[in-house]
């Protein structure tokens, strides 16, 4: 396109060219001048052709077409293999070097009357945010301060009653050993992961912990992946040696996860759930197989409970008894409700976890759960709740 549009340009000159020298020169001399001028632009565009058409597109190799073909001979699982069995190797390697120093890092944090103020950058940055969360969500105060923020303000935040844990592979993040002489002078004790013993960062650190690897999983071994990898882990066996210690329990950790499913299933008690006073479908042990019927057909749970005088849970009637008492021919109208009830039933305390009362049902394989006093009246009914009521609940 560009070639025909220089050459119509071309043939344009000509003809002005030409026009211009008729009433100039005499008529020999014009058509000596035109047929020179003519013979000219022809020779200017072919070799003008023979340049834009030498290499035509479509004959040009494309810039990924080398290594798309080098792309299709790699195979995706075994790299993958690769990168999991170097990471795996990475972890025994740091689980060999540790030592003592890890026993006196968690007896520091242990006896830190402050936070640990866990920090890093770029991609151990993002790792060391992650320990802050795992430790705080497990019993251990810790906040993230990003190292190069902490030069600009942020490092207020850390008080001498603090342990500060820095993150840096090479142990010479220019960003953290700024402030390490900060942290110093506020008598804050500082914990470094690094994967270089020998570095500056670990030679001013009150406690070392290795997290060297060998190699990256990184082809160029450039990307942090083995050593990311690492520093997690050791972040994780901190945490869990301090949970450990704290004799940190389910409660304690509900408290801290209140939001979502997790938080559900550990906060939410069978009191939060259970239907109360008129919602319970509740017969006498003196009434007939039908009353219990009409009773549980106005309760919408597919069962009734039945108790004694004194309210103490005696059995319960279900769709189940109920079936069975069909099947048998008997007449409801007439039937003792006693005849056809199914005694000591599955029951379970107010206080007790929703959660535990998934697992009665789905152990038991019942719909159905009565909720009784276990202090005060042990025994005695209080509520009654099914399936449907967790579902509701967002407990299962």
């Amino acid at each position: 396109m560009e070639y025909d549009k220089w050459q119509h340009q071309l043939w344009w000159r000509q003809f002005v060219l030409t026009s211009y020298l008729l009433h100039k020169k005499s008529l020999r001399q014009q058509a000596f001048l035109f047929f020179g001028i003519r013979n000219a632009c022809n020779t200017v565009a072919r070799h003008v052709s023979a340049i834009c058409y030498t290499f035509p597109m479509n004959s040009v190799p494309a810039h990924g077409s080398a290594m798309a073909a080098q792309h299709s001979t790699i195979d995706p699982l075994t790299v993958a293999r690769e990168v999991l069995e170097i990471e795996a190797r990475a972890l025994h390697h740091v689980v060999s070097r540790l030592d003592a120093a890890f026993a006196a890092a968690v007896e520091k944090i242990l006896t830190c009357k402050g936070r640990v103020v866990v920090s890093g950058l770029g991609k151990t940055g993002h790792i060391a945010r992650k320990i802050a969360s795992t430790l705080a969500s497990t019993g251990t105060p810790a906040i993230f301060v990003h190292a190069a923020e902490a030069s600009h303000g942020d490092l207020g935040m850390v008080t001498r009653d603090d342990i500060f844990l820095a993150l840096s592979h090479s142990g010479e993040s220019s960003e953290l050993l700024a402030i390490v002489p900060v942290l110093k002078r506020q008598g804050a004790l500082l914990i470094a992961i690094t994967g270089n013993a020998a570095s500056s960062l670990a030679a001013q650190a009150d406690v070392h912990l290795y997290a060297g690897v060998e190699m990256e999983a990184c082809p160029l071994n450039l990307a942090p992946t083995a050593s990311t990898t690492a520093a997690l882990a050791l972040g994780d066996a901190l945490a869990v040696a301090l949970m450990r210690a704290r004799g940190f329990t389910r409660d304690e950790f509900a408290l801290s996860h209140p939001g979502g499913a997790l938080g559900r299933r550990l906060l939410t008690l069978v009191r939060d759930v259970m239907r109360t006073g008129d919602g319970v479908p509740v017969v006498s042990e003196s009434v007939t197989a039908m009353d219990a019927l009409r009773e549980m057909s106005r309760g919408m749970m597919g069962m009734t409970a039945v108790v004694n005088a004194r309210r103490e849970v005696t059995a319960i009637f279900t769709d189940g008894d109920l079936r069975r008492a069909l099947e048998k021919g008997l007449d409801l109208r007439v039937t003792p409700i006693t005849q056809v009830m199914t005694r000591n039933p599955r029951t379970l305390g107010a206080d007790h976890l929703a959660a535990e009362a998934v697992q009665i049902m789905e152990r038991s394989k019942v719909n159905q759960l009565l909720v009784v006093d276990e202090i005060s009246t042990p025994g005695v009914l209080v509520g009654a709740l099914n399936m449907h009521d967790l579902f509701r609940a967002k407990v299962v």
